[in-house]
């Protein structure tokens, strides 16, 4: 049987505009590397992982960054518009790194707003089995607001999305992938 992957297009993001900045962030994380595998302990417990929401660090945010907001989603998805597996919003403009954790918790003083999955907070990568790789694009954007207006935990990635139109002043992104 062909897998999505192999035989589908992907769906690209269009970012909420072009951000102020043409300088992009830099992400980097201790729990998996640029274009590499995301080891187990950041899966989804349904695909046989811990649902760990990884480590992340950014840097070269631009003067005026007031929050952050970060997402993961997969594109590869075999739903036609895509998978967001993470929303994270209003993060303090101070911070410039999270730590990884249960997946749970709000990073470092930010809300969570709800996944594909229907909850709240990270939700790893689980790919249909048989369905070769899917990428996970880790994006973190710095905003100049301090908190997104009209953003709650019942937001979605494409809402979020639209909620930081002209808000965005850099964007970095981390990609890795996962299948079994």
């Amino acid at each position: 049987m062909p897998t999505t992957t192999a035989n589908a297009s992907t769906v690209t993001v269009r970012s909420p505009d072009k951000p102020k900045n043409d300088a992009p962030l830099r992400v980097t994380s201790s729990s998996f590397t640029e274009g590499g595998d995301i080891p187990l302990d950041f899966v989804f417990t349904g695909c046989g992982g811990k649902n760990k929401s990884p480590q992340l660090a950014w840097s070269g945010a631009p003067e005026g960054t007031k929050s952050y907001a970060i997402t993961c989603f997969d594109p590869d998805a075999p739903t036609g518009s895509g998978f967001w597996h993470w929303v994270a919003f209003d993060i303090p403009g101070n911070v410039t790194s999270i730590d990884s954790s249960d997946g749970k918790d709000a990073p470092k003083g930010g809300k969570s707003a709800t996944s594909d999955y229907g909850m709240t907070g990270y939700g790893g990568p689980c790919p249909p089995k048989g369905d070769g790789k899917h990428r996970y694009i880790f994006t973190v954007y710095a905003l100049d607001v301090d908190k997104v207006d009209g953003a709650g935990d019942k937001a979605h990635g494409a809402t979020l999305i639209f909620m930081m139109r002209g808000h965005v002043l850099a964007t970095g992104k981390l990609e890795a992938k996962f299948g079994h």
